[in-house]
């Protein structure tokens, strides 16, 4: 019923000497009207005029803006102004002893407090629409939207005749599930956990049994709030699993008579889709609870009071609808400076001043929290940190939590003391046995609090689990098969010697355990080692007598076998010896297989003998005669060209260990020429079949035709020129035929010869052609415009067909090799007038290939004599005879080859 105000007292004459004050404010700040000062401060003059009538407080903001609109210190008067509505607006004790509050504060609202609930009326008619329709459903939202609540004061009694069960998950959420069915059905909860844990679809035969003893015709409503405990509480996945199970058959079963309802906190649900059985139920029956409407909260905010004869200001009502609308999680701080205001009411009104006093929702719980943590002396302090750590569940990629727990995990002969001036402020809850936290808006809005969880994060982590650990460990009796060891027991022992005082006798007993049974096993385990060591002494005099027994025969048979060796490693070195010119791989293999066989002075000799055979190692798979090798610029791939129509490249990178890549098909006679262009991308190839043709060999395993490019008679020769914007062709058909690389047209035909082409080269400098002919000359053409090509001087020749041209690498000489037996190097000082430098003569046959070196002064020849020779370009001598070859000739790509520094050993040093 509504309640009388209150007789003034002295808190009326300080009113009287606050409004004073404002007024000398007024007369220091050149007494301005009110309403000069309603333009300064954006208050209306009436507003300012009343403020400092000493009638009423008025508003912090109120007095702020008339302060600032004066010239004063807004925060001085702002702290005068608390301390003013601290006294003034504090409840007479007679009148609030006994009575009950219209707010519930930071808990959330149980079936007892249906009475106090408004606002959601239409989302529990949703919710119940919802279930109406489907037998599994969510009910999401953040933390402090008021799912708890709509739960437990909106929904159950929403519910009428069906059964409902409520429960929250906590640590073990079987066995809390039966524990209250146990109950209601009147069985033990230790027979129903068995039978719940061996199969979950035992739960839905249990609430069929609830329904049969209570004879009720409407299904079993099961409302599991606060969900999300199974993720930060539950550390048995496997029970964890179970319970989801449990819960989605009783729902699922098509006999069943079970409705499912989960409270989840928004920021746990990617964790309910790791379950698949749990994301496919909850598919289509979410509700989400998000921020109230402004009319949902004025009637949350008024009704209450309304009911239990109280009345709310106006101006509070405003206040709070502007702070609270569209804010998620805002409930519990709303309820919560609710709750404080109207214990700071003046008569039956709770006042905007009294809600101010509180610090308004941002700053009342941590206003609350701080007040009842200052009060308590410092040991009891320190014992109220211990307790709001213990009830705080740190977040693994989510926001800390709320944990309950068991009044035993503190033991303190404060305890009781604390929690009781704990839960008289409304910050936590009290059960028979469990503690926990009012709302988890505690961890949020309390600073020191945060400061606590912040200050040793990975320790308070080290602690809980020593918690959980310890709780266990007494669930399975002490089994020692429980306790920490090795590296888990180090680090709990080393976090336990600096915060032994944070400890619970439980974790005590837990970890001395541990410690203990550790020693025990070290000492068993240095016992064996004992035993160990005296029974390896034994074995080792015994093996001394072994093996002195089989020395001697050891020695004997060493002998025999060494004798073997040798004999058979200076037969397999002769083998190697004989096979170095038909197989100088097998030979290689041979003679380092019979070196390692035993290193005897035949191996040796053999082994250094490899050293002369031109191989890195074999290319095999071509099914007739190699043509030609070319190699790329960067000298690790190699093209080989052969007789059996195709084309192979390679990848030499590792010499020792080449790879097959590509194998290039398309012609269909003999392929006579092969090379790569400069950036390696592009391979061209000339062939009898009167074609030369250009490859992309980019993809790997997938070569790529680009052109054909024409001839009226076989391709003999290809070239690139050093740009690789143009390719050169050399045919039997007596011509030459320069090609455009990206759109493969003919720029231009070289005619002159009187026979058959065979080699062409570029200048390094790309403005010059060479081309070698069986008609005897070779010949120079300027294609600075490929498509005007022209000699450049009179053929240059030799007696008979010229093989090969080559430039040097300046530019400035070009060597020729002939059938005559003769290789002829000219000095291009002048292009339009060669002039013959020497003429290398000392081949008894055809000379069928020439190339220079990197710096120009020595050119390599092989020629149809089996023999390779190197010249000095400044002398007519021979500047070093090389060894006689298996090949027949030595190809110009070879001596490329090993001038570039590529893996080609020459015969001879």
């Amino acid at each position: 019923m509504p309640r009388r105000e209150r007789p003034l007292d002295d808190g009326d004459d300080r009113l009287l000497r606050f409004a004073a004050d404002l007024r000398r404010l007024r007369v220091k700040a050149g007494n301005p009207s009110y309403r000069e000062l309603a333009k300064r401060a954006h208050y209306s003059a009436g507003t300012l005029s009343e403020a400092a009538g000493g009638r009423k407080l008025p508003s912090m903001a109120v007095t702020v803006a008339y302060a600032k609109a004066c010239g004063a210190d807004p925060a001085e008067w702002e702290a005068r102004w608390r301390s003013l509505a601290e006294e003034s607006n504090r409840p007479d004790p007679s009148e609030t002893a006994g009575e009950t509050p219209p707010y519930v504060g930071l808990r959330s609202f149980g079936p007892k407090d249906a009475n106090r609930f408004f606002g959601r009326e239409r989302l529990v008619e949703k919710v119940v629409a919802h279930l109406s329709r489907h037998r599994f459903i969510a009910v999401l939202g953040a933390s402090g939207s008021g799912k708890s609540s709509l739960l437990r004061a909106g929904l159950v009694p929403a519910l009428g005749s069906h059964p409902v069960l409520a429960i929250t998950p906590g640590t073990h959420p079987l066995r809390e599930c039966a524990v209250h069915l146990a109950a209601r059905l009147g069985v033990t909860p230790g027979g129903l956990l068995a039978e719940l844990t061996g199969d979950p679809r035992n739960l839905g035969l249990a609430t069929r049994q609830l329904l049969a003893r209570h004879a009720s015709a409407t299904d079993v409503v099961l409302v599991v709030d606060q969900f999300e405990e199974i993720f930060t509480l539950c550390p048995d996945l496997a029970e964890r699993a179970a319970f989801i199970a449990a819960l989605v058959a009783a729902a699922r079963d098509p006999d069943s008579r079970t409705r499912v309802i989960l409270g989840v906190r928004t920021d746990f649900y990617p964790h309910c889709a790791r379950y698949p059985d749990l994301a496919e139920v909850l598919q289509d029956s979410q509700v989400l609870v998000g921020p109230m409407t402004t009319e949902e909260l004025r009637r949350a905010i008024t009704q209450p009071a309304v009911d239990m004869g109280y009345r709310v200001e106006v101006a509070l009502v405003s206040r709070l609808v502007a702070d609270a609308t569209g804010q998620p999680g805002v409930l519990p701080l709303v309820s919560h400076a609710l709750l404080e205001a109207w214990g700071r009411r003046r008569g039956n009104t709770v006042t905007l001043a009294g809600y101010e006093a509180t610090g308004g929702i941002e700053r009342a719980v941590a206003r609350t929290s701080e007040e009842v943590y200052s009060a308590l002396g410092p040991e009891r302090q320190a014992l109220a940190r211990q307790v709001f750590l213990r009830l705080t569940a740190l977040g693994e990629g989510t926001e800390d939590t709320k944990r309950r727990i068991t009044r035993g995990e503190i033991e303190h002969p404060d305890t009781a003391a604390v929690l009781e001036r704990l839960a008289g402020a409304r910050l936590v809850t009290l059960d028979d046995d469990t503690v926990e936290l009012a709302h988890e808006e505690v961890i949020r809005s309390w600073p020191r609090l945060r400061d606590w969880l912040t200050e040793d994060r990975e320790g308070l982590r080290i602690h809980r689990r020593i918690t959980e650990a310890a709780q266990a460990w007494e669930s399975e009796d002490r089994d020692e098969g429980a306790l920490y060891r090795g590296t888990r027991l180090a680090v709990a022992r080393d976090w336990a010697a600096g915060n032994h005082s944070l400890l619970s006798p439980g974790e005590r007993g837990f970890l001395e355990a541990g410690i203990a049974a550790e020693a025990r096993e070290q000492e068993a385990a240095r016992r064996r080692t004992r035993r160990l060591r005296q029974l390896a002494a034994l074995l080792a005099v015994l093996l001394v007598l072994a093996t002195t027994t089989t020395v001697y025969a050891f020695r004997a048979q060493r002998t025999v076998t060494q004798q073997r060796d040798i004999a058979l490693s200076q037969k397999v070195a002769a083998e190697a010896t004989d096979l170095r010119d038909a197989n100088p791989a097998l030979s290689a293999q041979l003679s380092l297989a019979a070196y390692r066989l035993s290193p005897t002075g035949e191996a040796r000799d053999s082994l250094l003998g490899t050293f002369a055979v031109p191989y890195a190692t074999r290319l095999t798979g071509h099914g007739s005669r190699v043509n030609t090798v070319a190699v790329s610029a960067d000298g690790r791939r190699l093209v080989t060209a052969s007789r059996d129509r195709t084309v192979r490249v390679w990848d030499v990178g590792d010499p020792h260990r080449p790879r097959h890549l590509l194998t290039l098909t398309g012609h269909s006679d003999n392929v006579n020429a092969a090379a790569f262009s400069p950036d390696g991308r592009t391979v061209a190839t000339a062939a009898w079949d009167n074609t030369a043709r250009l490859w992309d060999i980019t993809a790997p395993g997938r070569p790529r035709q680009l052109a054909v490019l024409p001839h009226p008679m076989g391709v003999n020769a290809v070239a690139f020129s050093p740009d690789g914007h143009t390719v050169a062709t050399a045919g039997s058909d007596r011509t030459a035929r320069l090609w455009n690389v990206r759109d493969h047209r003919l720029r231009a035909t070289l005619t002159g010869h009187g026979d058959g082409l065979v080699s062409v080269a570029f200048s390094p400098d790309g403005r010059t052609l060479a081309t070698a002919s069986f008609d005897d000359t070779a010949r120079l053409w300027d294609i600075a415009d490929p498509r005007r090509p022209v000699p450049l001087a009179a053929p240059i020749g030799h007696t008979d067909s010229v093989n090969m041209v080559a430039f040097s690498p300046d530019g400035r000489l070009l060597a020729t090799a002939g059938n005559d037996g003769t290789t002829r190097v000219w000095d291009l000082t002048d292009p339009r007038r060669p002039l013959q430098r020497t003429s290398l003569e000392a081949h008894t046959d055809r000379v069928s290939s020439v190339a220079f070196s990197p710096d120009r002064h020595t050119v390599a020849t092989g020629g149809y004599d089996r023999t390779a020779l190197l010249w000095e370009t400044d002398a007519e001598r021979v500047a070093a005879r090389l060894c006689r070859l298996a090949h027949p000739r030595i190809t110009a790509p070879e001596w490329d080859r090993y001038f570039s520094g590529l893996p080609y050993r020459p015969p001879c040093p």
